[in-house]
């Protein structure tokens, strides 16, 4: 097993540890016995008995949650012979999606290495029966699987899998989720672990009849990956966070799924999930009477004494939701979903282990959060603005022993969570989402069941992916923390009271995340068309029969950026070939310039690719998703730069450069063929800015070299009469020379390599 293996970490863990139990225990008994304000009315009781229940569940959870991170264990992935690899079913579950996002899909579990490929048997199983599904499955050579009038929705659609295949894992892929290369082998080996055993030498080898008679009969009943997304979430992508949060799913995937190895209540998430038949079978098949079916399908496996795994390396990434009215719809069937399985008496009294049971019910309170979240809200400002207290005491005592708690629990969850969640973050998700999930979580747990499973679209680009009358609740909270504010200012101005003051903090403190969450939900206009990962690929230009290397410094479906060394001339009206090489995959593609800029000291192509066979277009596709993910993992920032992007990024306004030819800046004094001399500013092979004393001609020939004369005529002028913009005639001629190229180059200061194509910067002190 992988453990926390740092010692001096380790104390530091179980240390911040003790002091959440400590001083939570000591804040929570204080609020329930001295703070109940008994002698304010009924409804501050009620207030004050609401409030103090939310915060009690906080820290039960809480503390579920962190004794599991403390004390977390992840399977090692043990080493098997070849011949140990079973055969694998890859079951690729699709409803409504397009062919084009089942095409990256298909292939990248076409792509799966594994020891013998034969025993890799992929299938599309489509619930729409669809003619295209069947077409593409045929086109991609894997195996299809069409039903029609599907009653059981996804959990059908995979039973109908079931029932026409038989090999000894099942391996369950979304529509959107494109497995790594690696996936298959670093899952698979992990179902014999009971089977093996490792020496001290770190080798691997089968146990004997003797050892596996003195060890408990483990059986091993899936693996779950983590559920990545390629593109920015909601929360990264309208807080203009991209690059300095994690996804808002990591911390469950990554430390929450993880953490619940200690209890085997791992969660099934319905993909990046490998499984053992013969478990499915023993519980009937994937649940259908349930509208979060993968739920509690894993449940039902570790009910039936298998051991379950989640492991925290991300080998599948897909989409996330793109409009807020999707991820609503997706946490409510969650919420709903887990409500209805976690209350049902097949859960309550069936044969889990007590210590599983228990982390799964804390599942059912993490649903409860956003009901708390309300409250927490309402508290200050029932205070402030109606007088209604909640919390009876004096502000020594919330300093006292309030804030000890406050500061260590908030210190503890960024140290315990690996840093990919703090408790801000986990605010901002809180107060965008309560206002839609309070009553969906009610209803189920009061009997008004929801049986319809949604599938959550699978969106490629939106272009503003939000709408503000999501907001209107949080406005209208907003309305009143502000007129609290008011009246509280006014108290601590007026009776210099204390109290005030805290109730000051809190009313600040829930309007920030208030006006985030109005953010939030006004949206962000997306321009890409497909999603970008940051990748550096080699990649080999060929212009005019000339090489230019490059290495890429992002990748999408459409298309990539590419620096080169230099500024090079590419047409911008024709198409150049392309070749990119990356692990096993090469792939050509003919490809034009969107765009050019210089990024320090490399020049930046944006191309868009043009025309592809299909063999390449495969080839080009596992290039751009056989690898990680290239957004945030932890959390890079701090209270001030999560304040200021958003605002900021929500009120800048985008500018588009249509650049398509380096504009390179030379400040090179040059001659005319009449003897003027004149400085060349700046030049980008269509246009010359110049710039000479008592003004510049319509038209002039500057001679670089004996036979290399630029006929330029003036189209503009800049700075007044001494500075002005020409067009150099048959400029596309001239700059496709390979005289002017290395006559340009060598002014700036470059010089060819060996290769005589790719350049490089000849001397510090160059242009």
């Amino acid at each position: 097993m992988k453990q926390k293996n740092n010692t001096v970490w380790f104390n530091k863990y179980n240390l911040l540890f003790a002091g959440v139990v400590i001083t939570s225990l000591i804040y929570i008994g204080w609020r329930i016995f001295f703070t109940i304000p008994f002698s304010y009315g009924l409804l501050s009781i009620i207030m004050g008995i609401a409030l103090v229940t939310a915060e009690a569940v906080a820290i039960l959870e809480s503390f579920s949650h962190h004794r599991n991170m403390r004390t977390a264990k992840s399977p090692e992935k043990p080493v098997i012979p070849d011949n140990m690899y079973p055969d694998v079913d890859v079951f690729i579950a699709t409803h409504s999606e397009e062919p084009d996002l089942l095409c990256k899909t298909i292939n990248g579990c076409l792509n799966m290495q594994y020891p013998d490929p034969g025993k890799v048997h992929i299938y599309l199983c489509d619930d729409m029966n669809r003619p295209e599904m069947r077409r593409l499955a045929k086109q991609m050579g894997i195996g299809y699987f069409g039903l029609s009038d599907n009653m059981h929705a996804k959990a059908g659609n995979l039973n109908n899998a079931l029932s026409k295949t038989n090999s000894q894992l099942v391996a369950t892929f979304d529509s959107d989720m494109i497995p790594t290369s690696d996936f298959l082998t670093e899952t698979v080996p992990f179902f014999f672990l009971p089977q093996m055993i490792r020496e001290e030498d770190g080798t691997w080898r089968l146990r004997t009849e003797e050892e596996l008679a003195q060890t408990k009969d483990e059986k091993i009943g899936f693996i779950q990956t983590p559920q990545s997304f390629y593109n920015a979430d909601m929360f990264q992508f309208n807080l203009f966070a991209e690059n300095s949060v994690p996804n808002e799913q990591d911390y469950f995937f990554r430390e929450i799924n993880v953490g619940r190895n200690r209890t085997n209540s791992v969660v099934y998430a319905g993909s990046n999930t490998v499984i053992l038949r013969k478990a499915l079978e023993e519980i009937g098949g994937i649940k259908t009477d349930t509208i979060t079916e993968d739920f509690a399908t894993g449940l039902s496996i570790q009910s039936k004494g298998y051991t379950c795994y989640a492991i925290d390396k991300t080998l599948a990434h897909g989409l996330a939701p793109k409009d807020f009215k999707s991820l609503i719809k997706q946490r409510q069937r969650w919420a709903r979903g887990c409500v209805q399985t976690l209350l049902s008496p097949k859960f309550l009294f069936g044969s889990l282990p007590l210590r599983s049971k228990i982390s799964y019910l804390v599942c059912f309170l993490y649903w409860w959060t956003f009901l708390r979240r309300l409250i927490y809200i309402l508290s200050p400002i029932l205070f402030a603005v109606f007088g209604i207290v909640s919390v009876d005491c004096s502000f020594w005592e919330l300093l006292l022993i309030w804030l000890p708690s406050y500061v260590i629990y908030n210190r503890a969850l960024r140290v315990m969570s690996g840093n990919i969640r703090n408790q801000r973050w986990s605010n901002v998700a809180d107060t965008i989402l309560f206002p839609y999930l309070i009553v969906p979580v009610i209803a189920e747990t009061f009997g008004n069941r929801m049986h319809k499973f949604n599938v959550t679209p699978k969106l490629k680009t939106s272009s503003k992916n939000s709408e503000l009358r999501y907001a209107i609740p949080h406005i209208i909270l907003a309305i009143l923390s502000i007129t609290g504010l008011y009246y509280c200012v006014r108290d601590i101005l007026m009776v210099e009271t204390y109290g005030s003051a805290i109730i000051l903090y809190w009313l600040l403190f829930n309007l920030y995340y208030l006006v985030i969450s109005v953010i939030f939900i006004a949206g962000r206009i997306n321009y890409r068309e497909d999603e970008r990962l940051y990748a550096s690929v080699p990649m080999t230009l060929i212009v005019d029969n000339r090489e230019l290397k490059g290495i890429t410094s992002d990748i999408s479906e459409g298309g990539m950026g590419v620096l080169l060394d230099s500024p090079e001339f590419i047409p911008y009206d024709k198409d150049v070939l392309g070749v990119l090489s990356y692990k096993d995959y090469t792939a050509e593609m003919k490809a034009k310039v969107l765009h050019v800029q210089q990024v320090g000291d490399k020049w930046k192509y944006s191309l868009k690719i043009t025309d592809c066979t299909e063999e390449n277009r495969m080839k080009y596709l596992q290039i751009v998703f056989d690898r990680d993910h290239t957004l945030a993992k932890t959390i890079q920032t701090g209270l001030l730069k999560d304040t200021v992007a958003p605002v900021k990024g929500s009120i800048k306004r985008t500018e588009r450069s249509n650049r398509r030819l380096p504009r390179v800046p030379m400040n090179q004094t040059m001659n005319t063929l009449d003897g003027q001399t004149v400085t060349c500013l700046n030049f980008n092979y269509e246009y010359i800015l110049l710039d000479a004393e008592g003004g510049l001609p319509d038209e002039l020939t500057i001679a670089l070299e004996a036979d290399i004369l630029l006929e330029c005529k003036k189209i503009q002028e800049k700075g007044g009469d001494s500075k002005s913009l020409y067009q150099i005639s048959e400029w596309r001629e001239i700059s496709g020379s390979e005289q002017f190229r290395k006559c340009f180059l060598g002014l700036l200061g470059y010089a060819e390599n060996v290769s005589g194509y790719a350049l490089k910067r000849a001397a510090a002190g160059s242009v």
